[in-house]
Protein backbone atom coordinates (compact mmCIF):
# COMPACT_ATOMS: atom_id res chain seq x y z
CA UNK A 1 0.00 0.00 0.00
CA UNK A 2 2.93 1.92 0.61
CA UNK A 3 7.11 2.53 0.08
CA UNK A 4 9.20 3.52 3.15
CA UNK A 5 9.15 7.27 2.45
CA UNK A 6 5.30 7.09 0.79
CA UNK A 7 2.11 8.57 2.72
CA UNK A 8 -0.55 5.55 2.98
CA UNK A 9 -3.31 6.06 0.67
CA UNK A 10 -6.84 6.37 2.11
CA UNK A 11 -9.97 4.66 0.84
CA UNK A 12 -12.04 7.11 -1.74
CA UNK A 13 -15.14 5.22 -3.01
CA UNK A 14 -13.34 2.12 -2.70
CA UNK A 15 -10.19 2.89 -4.27
CA UNK A 16 -6.95 4.02 -3.13
CA UNK A 17 -5.91 8.00 -3.29
CA UNK A 18 -3.41 10.84 -1.87
CA UNK A 19 -3.98 14.18 -1.23
CA UNK A 20 -1.89 17.30 -0.85
CA UNK A 21 -1.28 16.84 3.24
CA UNK A 22 -0.21 14.20 5.66
CA UNK A 23 -0.85 12.95 8.97
CA UNK A 24 2.22 11.66 11.08
CA UNK A 25 1.13 8.70 13.09
CA UNK A 26 3.59 7.93 16.12
CA UNK A 27 3.93 5.11 18.39
CA UNK A 28 2.43 6.19 22.19
CA UNK A 29 4.75 4.16 23.64
CA UNK A 30 8.17 5.46 22.60
CA UNK A 31 7.14 7.91 20.23
CA UNK A 32 8.52 5.61 17.05
CA UNK A 33 7.13 7.12 13.64
CA UNK A 34 4.83 4.84 11.99
CA UNK A 35 4.60 6.97 9.01
CA UNK A 36 2.32 9.06 7.80
CA UNK A 37 -1.18 8.94 6.32
CA UNK A 38 -2.55 10.86 3.25
CA UNK A 39 -5.31 13.65 3.96
CA UNK A 40 -8.38 13.67 1.56
CA UNK A 41 -8.58 17.17 -0.04
CA UNK A 42 -11.94 19.08 0.41
CA UNK A 43 -12.99 18.04 -3.18
CA UNK A 44 -12.14 14.67 -2.70
CA UNK A 45 -14.26 14.19 0.28
CA UNK A 46 -16.94 15.86 -1.71
CA UNK A 47 -16.67 13.05 -4.22
CA UNK A 48 -16.62 10.51 -1.57
CA UNK A 49 -19.97 12.29 -0.31
CA UNK A 50 -21.31 12.41 -3.75
CA UNK A 51 -20.66 9.39 -4.88
CA UNK A 52 -22.50 7.30 -1.92
CA UNK A 53 -25.43 9.64 -2.45
CA UNK A 54 -25.63 8.35 -6.02
CA UNK A 55 -24.98 4.77 -5.31
CA UNK A 56 -27.30 4.18 -2.84
CA UNK A 57 -30.29 3.31 -4.86
CA UNK A 58 -28.29 0.48 -6.28
CA UNK A 59 -26.27 -0.44 -2.91
CA UNK A 60 -29.45 -0.96 -1.29
CA UNK A 61 -31.31 -3.25 -4.40
CA UNK A 62 -28.10 -5.66 -4.12
CA UNK A 63 -29.14 -9.66 -3.65
CA UNK A 64 -28.67 -10.31 0.29
CA UNK A 65 -26.37 -13.08 -0.48
CA UNK A 66 -23.53 -10.40 -2.53
CA UNK A 67 -23.57 -8.14 0.71
CA UNK A 68 -22.78 -11.77 2.71
CA UNK A 69 -20.48 -13.10 0.66
CA UNK A 70 -18.12 -9.73 0.70
CA UNK A 71 -18.59 -9.44 4.60
CA UNK A 72 -18.21 -13.30 4.57
CA UNK A 73 -14.54 -12.18 2.70
CA UNK A 74 -13.55 -9.32 4.93
CA UNK A 75 -14.56 -12.37 8.29
CA UNK A 76 -12.04 -14.55 6.39
CA UNK A 77 -9.27 -11.87 6.03
CA UNK A 78 -9.25 -10.56 8.57
CA UNK A 79 -8.53 -14.49 10.06
CA UNK A 80 -5.62 -15.04 7.96
CA UNK A 81 -3.91 -11.50 8.76
CA UNK A 82 -4.60 -11.92 12.07
CA UNK A 83 -1.51 -11.45 13.98
CA UNK A 84 0.08 -8.75 11.67
CA UNK A 85 -3.45 -6.48 12.07
CA UNK A 86 -2.91 -7.22 16.27
CA UNK A 87 0.72 -5.93 15.54
CA UNK A 88 -0.89 -2.91 14.56
CA UNK A 89 -3.38 -1.78 16.37
CA UNK A 90 -0.51 -2.49 19.24
CA UNK A 91 1.80 -0.14 17.30
CA UNK A 92 -0.27 2.73 16.70
CA UNK A 93 -2.64 2.33 19.59
CA UNK A 94 -0.20 1.43 22.70
CA UNK A 95 -2.77 -1.20 23.42
CA UNK A 96 -0.71 -4.76 24.67
CA UNK A 97 -0.79 -7.56 22.82
CA UNK A 98 -2.92 -9.82 24.19
CA UNK A 99 -5.89 -7.27 24.51
CA UNK A 100 -4.62 -6.50 20.58
CA UNK A 101 -5.10 -9.89 19.39
CA UNK A 102 -8.38 -10.27 21.73
CA UNK A 103 -9.72 -6.83 19.71
CA UNK A 104 -8.80 -9.05 16.27
CA UNK A 105 -10.76 -12.17 17.31
CA UNK A 106 -14.19 -9.67 18.11
CA UNK A 107 -13.81 -8.04 14.48
CA UNK A 108 -13.67 -11.07 12.92
CA UNK A 109 -17.01 -11.91 14.97
CA UNK A 110 -18.49 -8.74 14.18
CA UNK A 111 -17.82 -9.88 10.38
CA UNK A 112 -19.18 -12.92 10.85
CA UNK A 113 -22.35 -12.29 12.59
CA UNK A 114 -22.79 -9.27 9.88
CA UNK A 115 -22.61 -11.82 6.74
CA UNK A 116 -25.26 -13.72 8.94
CA UNK A 117 -27.79 -10.94 9.23
CA UNK A 118 -26.92 -10.08 5.51
CA UNK A 119 -28.97 -13.23 4.61
CA UNK A 120 -31.83 -12.59 7.23
CA UNK A 121 -32.11 -8.87 7.82
CA UNK A 122 -35.22 -7.33 5.80
CA UNK A 123 -37.35 -6.42 8.96
CA UNK A 124 -39.96 -8.22 6.96
CA UNK A 125 -43.59 -9.07 8.00
CA UNK A 126 -46.89 -9.55 6.79
CA UNK A 127 -49.95 -8.20 9.09
CA UNK A 128 -53.62 -9.20 8.38
CA UNK A 129 -55.72 -5.71 8.40
CA UNK A 130 -59.07 -7.05 9.36
CA UNK A 131 -59.01 -7.34 12.36
CA UNK A 132 -60.89 -4.01 11.72
CA UNK A 133 -63.90 -4.15 9.60
CA UNK A 134 -62.31 -1.10 7.15
CA UNK A 135 -59.78 -3.48 6.75
CA UNK A 136 -61.21 -6.25 4.93
CA UNK A 137 -59.43 -8.15 2.04
CA UNK A 138 -56.18 -5.79 3.19
CA UNK A 139 -52.84 -7.13 3.71
CA UNK A 140 -49.77 -5.03 4.70
CA UNK A 141 -45.81 -6.32 4.26
CA UNK A 142 -43.41 -4.12 6.20
CA UNK A 143 -39.24 -4.22 5.11
CA UNK A 144 -37.33 -2.15 5.81
CA UNK A 145 -34.98 0.32 3.94
CA UNK A 146 -31.90 2.31 4.21
CA UNK A 147 -32.30 6.20 6.13
CA UNK A 148 -29.38 6.66 3.06
CA UNK A 149 -25.41 6.93 3.48
CA UNK A 150 -24.11 6.41 6.98
CA UNK A 151 -21.41 8.62 7.94
CA UNK A 152 -19.29 6.71 10.98
CA UNK A 153 -16.69 8.20 13.52
CA UNK A 154 -14.94 6.08 15.23
CA UNK A 155 -12.49 6.30 18.46
CA UNK A 156 -8.87 5.44 18.84
CA UNK A 157 -9.32 3.11 21.59
CA UNK A 158 -10.53 0.30 19.41
CA UNK A 159 -9.42 1.55 16.70
CA UNK A 160 -10.58 -1.65 14.80
CA UNK A 161 -13.32 -3.22 16.20
CA UNK A 162 -15.23 -0.19 16.98
CA UNK A 163 -14.74 0.59 12.73
CA UNK A 164 -16.15 -2.63 12.24
CA UNK A 165 -19.41 -1.71 14.49
CA UNK A 166 -19.92 1.61 12.15
CA UNK A 167 -18.83 -0.72 8.77
CA UNK A 168 -20.26 -4.13 8.99
CA UNK A 169 -23.64 -3.56 9.60
CA UNK A 170 -24.09 -0.31 7.48
CA UNK A 171 -22.81 -3.07 4.12
CA UNK A 172 -24.73 -6.13 5.63
CA UNK A 173 -28.01 -3.59 5.71
CA UNK A 174 -27.16 -2.30 2.25
CA UNK A 175 -26.03 1.19 3.15
CA UNK A 176 -23.42 3.51 1.58
CA UNK A 177 -20.92 4.46 4.66
CA UNK A 178 -18.01 6.78 5.02
CA UNK A 179 -15.86 6.26 8.10
CA UNK A 180 -13.91 8.63 9.49
CA UNK A 181 -11.03 6.73 11.83
CA UNK A 182 -9.18 8.62 14.74
CA UNK A 183 -6.39 10.83 13.82
CA UNK A 184 -4.15 9.01 16.65
CA UNK A 185 -4.84 5.53 14.92
CA UNK A 186 -5.83 5.90 11.44
CA UNK A 187 -3.68 2.83 9.91
CA UNK A 188 -5.90 0.02 10.70
CA UNK A 189 -8.70 1.36 9.74
CA UNK A 190 -6.80 1.86 6.48
CA UNK A 191 -5.64 -1.94 6.55
CA UNK A 192 -9.29 -2.55 6.92
CA UNK A 193 -9.74 -0.50 4.31
CA UNK A 194 -7.39 -3.55 1.77
CA UNK A 195 -9.33 -5.84 3.08
CA UNK A 196 -12.70 -4.33 1.97
CA UNK A 197 -11.39 -3.57 -1.36
CA UNK A 198 -10.93 -7.06 -2.24
CA UNK A 199 -14.95 -7.68 -2.40
CA UNK A 200 -17.10 -7.10 -5.15
CA UNK A 201 -19.05 -4.32 -2.91
CA UNK A 202 -20.23 -1.60 -5.41
CA UNK A 203 -18.26 1.63 -6.07
CA UNK A 204 -18.91 4.23 -3.58
CA UNK A 205 -20.67 1.88 -1.11
CA UNK A 206 -17.73 2.86 1.17
CA UNK A 207 -14.95 5.08 1.70
CA UNK A 208 -11.76 5.56 4.61
CA UNK A 209 -11.38 9.06 5.14
CA UNK A 210 -8.86 10.29 7.47
CA UNK A 211 -10.27 13.81 8.11
CA UNK A 212 -8.77 16.06 10.69
CA UNK A 213 -11.63 16.79 13.28
CA UNK A 214 -11.13 20.47 12.30
CA UNK A 215 -12.84 19.75 8.69
CA UNK A 216 -15.79 17.70 10.20
CA UNK A 217 -18.22 20.43 10.79
CA UNK A 218 -19.39 20.30 7.16
CA UNK A 219 -19.62 16.63 6.58
CA UNK A 220 -21.48 16.41 9.61
CA UNK A 221 -23.95 18.94 8.46
CA UNK A 222 -24.49 17.31 4.90
CA UNK A 223 -27.76 16.77 4.27
CA UNK A 224 -26.79 13.88 1.64
CA UNK A 225 -25.33 11.85 5.25
CA UNK A 226 -28.67 11.37 7.11
CA UNK A 227 -27.57 8.71 9.52
CA UNK A 228 -24.40 9.58 11.69
CA UNK A 229 -23.08 6.92 14.05
CA UNK A 230 -20.72 8.76 16.64
CA UNK A 231 -18.39 6.64 19.38
CA UNK A 232 -16.24 8.74 21.06
CA UNK A 233 -16.13 11.81 23.90
CA UNK A 234 -19.53 12.98 25.57
CA UNK A 235 -18.89 16.94 24.87
CA UNK A 236 -17.99 15.80 20.79
CA UNK A 237 -21.51 13.63 20.63
CA UNK A 238 -23.83 15.86 21.91
CA UNK A 239 -22.23 18.65 20.13
CA UNK A 240 -22.74 16.77 17.15
CA UNK A 241 -26.57 15.57 17.86
CA UNK A 242 -27.23 19.35 18.74
CA UNK A 243 -25.72 20.88 15.61
CA UNK A 244 -28.37 18.17 13.04
CA UNK A 245 -31.51 17.83 15.18
CA UNK A 246 -33.23 16.79 12.33
CA UNK A 247 -30.74 13.32 11.37
CA UNK A 248 -30.94 10.15 12.45
CA UNK A 249 -27.80 9.99 15.34
CA UNK A 250 -26.71 7.71 17.52
CA UNK A 251 -24.08 8.18 20.36
CA UNK A 252 -22.06 5.71 22.04
CA UNK A 253 -20.39 7.78 24.57
CA UNK A 254 -18.32 7.86 27.61
CA UNK A 255 -18.89 5.70 30.89
CA UNK A 256 -17.97 5.61 34.53
CA UNK A 257 -18.63 1.95 35.29
CA UNK A 258 -19.41 0.51 38.70
CA UNK A 259 -18.66 -2.67 39.79
CA UNK A 260 -21.26 -3.63 42.56
CA UNK A 261 -20.42 -6.14 45.63
CA UNK A 262 -23.33 -7.41 47.48
CA UNK A 263 -23.30 -9.22 50.99
CA UNK A 264 -23.39 -11.99 49.65
CA UNK A 265 -21.11 -12.80 47.45
CA UNK A 266 -18.55 -13.24 50.62
CA UNK A 267 -16.40 -16.78 50.69
CA UNK A 268 -13.06 -16.62 49.91
CA UNK A 269 -13.42 -17.58 45.93
CA UNK A 270 -16.06 -15.21 45.47
CA UNK A 271 -13.88 -12.35 46.62
CA UNK A 272 -10.79 -13.42 44.15
CA UNK A 273 -13.07 -13.43 41.55
CA UNK A 274 -14.10 -10.22 42.38
CA UNK A 275 -10.94 -9.03 42.85
CA UNK A 276 -9.29 -10.27 39.55
CA UNK A 277 -11.89 -9.26 37.41
CA UNK A 278 -12.06 -5.60 38.69
CA UNK A 279 -8.29 -5.34 38.75
CA UNK A 280 -7.70 -6.23 35.27
CA UNK A 281 -10.88 -4.72 33.61
CA UNK A 282 -10.15 -1.28 35.46
CA UNK A 283 -6.86 -1.46 33.75
CA UNK A 284 -6.92 -3.36 30.59
CA UNK A 285 -6.63 -1.20 27.25
CA UNK A 286 -4.79 1.51 30.16
CA UNK A 287 -8.38 2.25 31.06
CA UNK A 288 -9.57 3.30 28.07
CA UNK A 289 -12.75 2.06 27.72
CA UNK A 290 -16.17 3.44 28.29
CA UNK A 291 -17.11 0.49 30.36
CA UNK A 292 -13.61 -0.07 32.09
CA UNK A 293 -14.25 -0.37 35.83
CA UNK A 294 -13.52 3.31 37.43
CA UNK A 295 -15.85 2.74 40.61
CA UNK A 296 -15.80 -0.10 43.18
CA UNK A 297 -18.80 -0.28 45.03
CA UNK A 298 -18.61 -2.66 47.98
CA UNK A 299 -21.04 -3.51 51.02
CA UNK A 300 -19.44 -3.26 54.31
CA UNK A 301 -19.78 -6.96 55.19
CA UNK A 302 -17.13 -7.83 52.15
CA UNK A 303 -15.45 -4.56 52.15
CA UNK A 304 -12.39 -5.10 55.21
CA UNK A 305 -11.72 -8.37 53.04
CA UNK A 306 -12.32 -7.65 48.98
CA UNK A 307 -9.64 -4.38 49.24
CA UNK A 308 -6.77 -6.26 50.22
CA UNK A 309 -7.04 -8.52 47.48
CA UNK A 310 -8.04 -6.09 44.81
CA UNK A 311 -5.09 -3.99 45.68
CA UNK A 312 -2.97 -7.04 45.36
CA UNK A 313 -4.70 -8.14 41.96
CA UNK A 314 -3.79 -4.49 40.50
CA UNK A 315 -0.17 -4.95 41.77
CA UNK A 316 0.48 -8.39 40.34
CA UNK A 317 -0.80 -6.96 36.60
CA UNK A 318 2.59 -6.66 34.43
CA UNK A 319 3.06 -3.02 33.04
CA UNK A 320 5.25 -1.65 30.38
CA UNK A 321 6.05 -2.61 26.56
CA UNK A 322 2.85 -3.15 25.17
CA UNK A 323 4.70 -5.44 22.48
CA UNK A 324 5.43 -7.97 25.32
CA UNK A 325 3.14 -10.59 25.82
CA UNK A 326 3.29 -10.46 29.19
CA UNK A 327 2.33 -7.00 29.48
CA UNK A 328 -1.21 -6.52 31.15
CA UNK A 329 -1.22 -2.50 30.92
CA UNK A 330 0.68 -0.23 28.26
CA UNK A 331 0.90 3.10 28.08
CA UNK A 332 -2.20 5.91 27.03
CA UNK A 333 -2.71 7.04 24.09
CA UNK A 334 -0.60 10.28 24.30
CA UNK A 335 1.31 11.61 27.47
CA UNK A 336 -1.28 14.28 27.80
CA UNK A 337 -3.96 11.86 28.15
CA UNK A 338 -1.33 10.74 30.83
CA UNK A 339 -1.11 14.17 32.10
CA UNK A 340 -4.56 14.56 32.51
CA UNK A 341 -5.06 11.30 34.86
CA UNK A 342 -2.07 12.54 36.75
CA UNK A 343 -3.59 15.89 37.20
CA UNK A 344 -7.38 14.28 38.35
CA UNK A 345 -5.84 11.87 41.12
CA UNK A 346 -3.65 14.78 42.25
CA UNK A 347 -6.41 16.81 42.40
CA UNK A 348 -8.88 14.04 44.66
CA UNK A 349 -5.58 13.58 47.02
CA UNK A 350 -5.37 17.13 47.67
CA UNK A 351 -9.03 16.78 48.92
CA UNK A 352 -8.88 14.49 50.99
CA UNK A 353 -8.66 10.81 48.13
CA UNK A 354 -5.92 8.13 49.62
CA UNK A 355 -3.53 6.47 47.02
CA UNK A 356 -3.42 2.75 48.65
CA UNK A 357 -1.16 2.18 44.71
CA UNK A 358 -0.07 3.38 41.65
CA UNK A 359 -0.68 7.52 41.11
CA UNK A 360 2.51 7.94 39.60
CA UNK A 361 3.28 8.78 35.97
CA UNK A 362 5.92 8.07 33.74
CA UNK A 363 5.73 9.81 30.09
CA UNK A 364 2.73 8.61 28.53
CA UNK A 365 2.47 5.86 30.84
CA UNK A 366 0.23 5.65 34.62
CA UNK A 367 0.16 3.41 36.89
CA UNK A 368 -2.67 1.26 37.51
CA UNK A 369 -4.13 3.03 40.54
CA UNK A 370 -6.58 2.60 43.48
CA UNK A 371 -8.39 5.50 45.34
CA UNK A 372 -10.40 5.41 48.59
CA UNK A 373 -11.84 8.00 50.39
CA UNK A 374 -12.55 10.04 47.42
CA UNK A 375 -14.86 13.17 47.22
CA UNK A 376 -18.24 12.46 45.54
CA UNK A 377 -17.20 16.06 43.63
CA UNK A 378 -13.59 15.06 42.23
CA UNK A 379 -13.45 14.32 38.56
CA UNK A 380 -12.39 10.61 39.48
CA UNK A 381 -15.30 9.97 40.76
CA UNK A 382 -17.75 12.36 38.66
CA UNK A 383 -16.47 12.36 35.05
CA UNK A 384 -15.29 9.48 32.70
CA UNK A 385 -11.34 8.78 33.90
CA UNK A 386 -10.22 7.30 30.73
CA UNK A 387 -7.41 6.07 32.45
CA UNK A 388 -5.93 3.07 34.60
CA UNK A 389 -8.05 4.53 37.68
CA UNK A 390 -10.29 3.09 40.44
CA UNK A 391 -12.26 4.59 43.61
CA UNK A 392 -13.58 2.23 46.37
CA UNK A 393 -16.77 2.99 48.08
CA UNK A 394 -17.49 1.24 51.39
CA UNK A 395 -21.80 0.96 51.85
CA UNK A 396 -24.04 -0.51 54.01
CA UNK A 397 -27.07 -1.82 52.12
CA UNK A 398 -28.34 -3.07 49.00
CA UNK A 399 -30.44 0.06 48.58
CA UNK A 400 -26.85 2.63 49.26
CA UNK A 401 -24.90 0.68 46.42
CA UNK A 402 -27.72 1.04 43.36
CA UNK A 403 -28.20 4.61 44.74
CA UNK A 404 -24.19 5.31 44.51
CA UNK A 405 -24.04 3.30 41.10
CA UNK A 406 -26.67 5.62 39.94
CA UNK A 407 -25.34 8.65 41.43
CA UNK A 408 -23.27 9.57 38.06
CA UNK A 409 -24.50 11.17 34.73
CA UNK A 410 -23.62 8.28 32.72
CA UNK A 411 -25.30 5.41 32.57
CA UNK A 412 -23.64 2.72 29.93
CA UNK A 413 -23.10 -0.73 31.98
CA UNK A 414 -22.75 -2.10 35.84
CA UNK A 415 -21.49 -5.46 37.08
CA UNK A 416 -23.20 -6.95 40.01
CA UNK A 417 -21.57 -9.20 42.20
CA UNK A 418 -23.65 -11.75 43.72
CA UNK A 419 -25.86 -15.07 43.76
CA UNK A 420 -28.97 -13.34 44.92
CA UNK A 421 -30.95 -14.30 41.68
CA UNK A 422 -34.12 -11.73 43.17
CA UNK A 423 -30.95 -9.20 44.20
CA UNK A 424 -29.76 -9.23 40.33
CA UNK A 425 -33.93 -8.92 38.98
CA UNK A 426 -33.69 -5.28 41.67
CA UNK A 427 -30.57 -4.29 40.40
CA UNK A 428 -31.91 -4.70 36.56
CA UNK A 429 -34.77 -2.35 38.02
CA UNK A 430 -33.16 -0.20 39.70
CA UNK A 431 -30.07 0.87 37.92
CA UNK A 432 -30.00 3.43 35.38
CA UNK A 433 -27.80 2.04 32.70
CA UNK A 434 -28.05 0.34 29.49
CA UNK A 435 -26.63 -2.98 30.78
CA UNK A 436 -26.20 -4.90 33.90
CA UNK A 437 -23.47 -7.91 34.00
CA UNK A 438 -24.36 -10.05 36.64
CA UNK A 439 -21.56 -11.76 38.47
CA UNK A 440 -19.13 -10.14 36.29
CA UNK A 441 -17.50 -6.66 35.84
CA UNK A 442 -19.18 -3.85 33.15
CA UNK A 443 -16.86 -4.54 30.90
CA UNK A 444 -18.14 -7.37 29.54
CA UNK A 445 -19.49 -6.87 25.89
CA UNK A 446 -21.04 -9.48 23.48
CA UNK A 447 -20.66 -7.64 19.88
CA UNK A 448 -23.95 -8.65 18.48
CA UNK A 449 -26.14 -7.82 22.06
CA UNK A 450 -27.68 -4.38 22.21
CA UNK A 451 -25.08 -2.40 23.58
CA UNK A 452 -25.38 1.08 24.35
CA UNK A 453 -25.93 3.83 27.29
CA UNK A 454 -28.64 5.30 29.32
CA UNK A 455 -28.60 9.73 30.44
CA UNK A 456 -25.24 11.10 28.99
CA UNK A 457 -24.15 7.81 28.07
CA UNK A 458 -25.30 7.98 24.16
CA UNK A 459 -28.48 7.06 22.45
CA UNK A 460 -29.47 4.34 20.13
CA UNK A 461 -27.69 0.90 20.13
CA UNK A 462 -24.68 -1.02 18.43
CA UNK A 463 -24.56 -4.54 18.02
CA UNK A 464 -24.52 -6.05 14.54
CA UNK A 465 -28.48 -6.17 13.94
CA UNK A 466 -29.43 -3.49 15.94
CA UNK A 467 -27.42 -0.92 14.42
CA UNK A 468 -28.81 -2.35 11.16
CA UNK A 469 -32.09 -1.10 12.40
CA UNK A 470 -30.89 2.70 13.33
CA UNK A 471 -29.34 2.68 9.62
CA UNK A 472 -32.54 1.42 8.39
CA UNK A 473 -36.29 2.54 8.75
CA UNK A 474 -39.35 0.66 8.16
CA UNK A 475 -41.64 0.91 5.19
CA UNK A 476 -45.11 -0.41 4.57
CA UNK A 477 -47.22 -1.75 1.71
CA UNK A 478 -50.95 -2.63 2.04
CA UNK A 479 -52.49 -4.50 -0.37
CA UNK A 480 -55.86 -3.91 -1.32
CA UNK A 481 -58.81 -6.64 -2.33
CA UNK A 482 -57.07 -9.85 -1.12
CA UNK A 483 -59.45 -13.16 0.06
CA UNK A 484 -57.74 -13.72 3.02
Amino acid sequence: MTTATSPHPFWLAGREATGESTLEVTSPWDNGDLGSVSVPTAAQTEEAVATAAAVAGEFAATPAHARAAALDRVHRRLGERAEEIARLICAENGKPMKWARLEVSRCISVFRWAADEARRFNGGMAQRLDTDAAGVGRLALTRRVPYGPVLGIAPFNFPLNLCAHKVAPALAAGVPIILKPAPATPLTALLLGELLAETDLPTGSWSVLPVPNDAMPSLVQDPRLPVISFTGSVPVGWSIRDSVPRKRVTLELGGNGAAVVLADYSSDADLDWAAQRIATFSNYQGGQSCISVQRVIADTAVYDRLLPRLIAAVEALVTGDPREDATDVGPLISEEAARRVETWVNEATAAGAKVLTGGARQGASYLPTVLEGVPRDAKVSREEVFGPVMTVTRVDSEEAAFAAANDSKFGLQAGLFTHDIQAAFRAHRALEVGGVVVGDVPSYRADHMPYGGAKQSGVGREGVRFAMEDYTYERVMVLTGLEL
